[in-house]
Parts: structure tokens; sequence; C-alpha cells
């Protein structure tokens, strides 16, 4: 059965052009041009998929992926025509996975609900990935399930997020670059930015610390990047 993304857009055009590609590129395709129709297409259907854009009447996107990331980790990217890194920030803060800044071609868009969903089901060559189990003290992350937990505490995280901990538990005390982790969460020579991985990082100290002001976990290397502290 074809992977179902829900295109979220109101420039008829914009939906037009990218069912097309994302169509031929073996997807199933459903499409909503405002926000409330979003959220209820998203509740009703179940895509493994969202392209969302930021700029929608009534209900704006930023709103839409808030409220669905407190229903589910359904990926996420959004599509933004702001070139403000802020606002690229706000969207990852809130939830979503990647994002897409207009004008886009609509190949690069293709290839972005590609490698998030590849990123999801883990490679499909490699069984033991998909039976993947790690712990490190506290922390437990069962790639299968997709099931993360502190101690008893199951945390939900985005995909991004999940990726971030699985790379880190399985090397405890490796020091890792941000633009390593920017290749784990958004693929190997995408030209994203190193401060989206800031916030992802904040976003899971938030989750899985008892205090952002003194982690436990995810530890800072100053100037270098992040790593898990060992148990």
């Amino acid at each position: 059965m074809a992977m179902r993304v829900l295109l979220v857009d109101d420039e008829v055009q914009i939906v037009t052009v990218l069912r097309g590609y994302l169509e031929k590129a073996g997807f199933a395709v459903i499409s909503a041009h405002d926000g409330r129709e979003a959220l209820r297409i998203a509740r009703s259907e179940s895509p493994d998929l969202i392209v969302l854009d930021l700029m929608l009447p009534g209900l704006d996107g930023l709103d839409v992926c808030r409220t669905l990331r407190r229903e589910s980790d359904v990926p996420i990217i959004m599509l933004t025509a702001l070139v403000d890194e802020t606002d690229k920030l706000i969207g990852l803060e809130i939830g979503a996975d990647d994002y897409v800044t207009k004008p886009f071609s609509p190949r690069e868009v293709v290839a972005r609900v590609r490698a998030v969903l590849r990123r999801r089901a883990g490679s499909p060559t490699a069984i033991t990935s998909r039976d993947e189990v790690i712990d490190v003290g506290d922390l437990h992350l069962d790639v299968g399930r997709r099931l993360f937990r502190v101690g008893e505490r199951e945390v939900t995280l985005t995909q991004s997020e999940f990726e971030i901990m699985r790379t880190m538990m399985a090397s405890p005390g490796r020091v890792y670059s941000r633009e390593q982790l920017l290749d784990v969460t958004q693929g190997e020579a995408y030209p994203g930015y190193e401060r989206s991985i800031d916030t992802h990082i904040k976003n899971l100290r938030h989750k899985i610390e008892a205090t952002t002001r003194r982690p436990r976990y995810i530890i800072t290397v100053h100037r270098v990047g992040y790593k898990l502290a060992q148990p």
C-alpha cells in the first residue's frame, strides 16, 4: 500500500504541482487548504506524513503543528515563505521534523518526504536496526516499537529527536558536532543550518531532564557539540 501524505497549502497551484510530483513518486496524496480542515483530515485519515504550509487562513501552520504534536508523532515537514531564521526555529521548536523554504523545487520536497519516511522506518535491509533496543542507565529506546522511556516514564519524541537520542545512546560519552547531528536528522549534504540542532536539543532537555539548567543526560561540549553522559 502506498504511503499517504497529507498536503496542506492554501495556494491551489502549489497543491496541484506537489500532488503531481508526489503521486509520480508513488505516494497517495490527501490535500487540505486551511488549518482546521488539515486537523480534521489528519485525525480521520492518519497520514504517514504531513507537508504543512506555515501561512494558512484561519488556523496557521504553527497552531496546526502544535496541536498535532499533542496528539501524535506523525512526521511534519513545514513549508515556509519566511526567510527569517527565527521563524524556522519556531517551527522546529513546536515539533516539525524538517522544513523547506519557498520558492522550492518540487523534487526537493519529494526528496525530503522520502528522507523523513526512510529515517522513520529504518533501513529496509537492516532487520537488526528495526529490532534494535538500547539501554543507557535509566534511558530505554526501542527502535522497532518507536518507544523511548526515562525510567518508567514514556516520552513522546519527534522523528528528529528520536534519531538524535538513538545516535547518542549508541555511543555514550562520544561528542557529536552539530553538523554530525544535522546529518542524522536531515540527511547528508542537506543544506540545513546547525542552529536547528540546538533547538532539537532544547526540546529534548525539556522532555527528559529534571531541570534544563543542570542537564543530567545531554551535555553541551563548548564550541564542539553535544554528548550523552555515561551512566
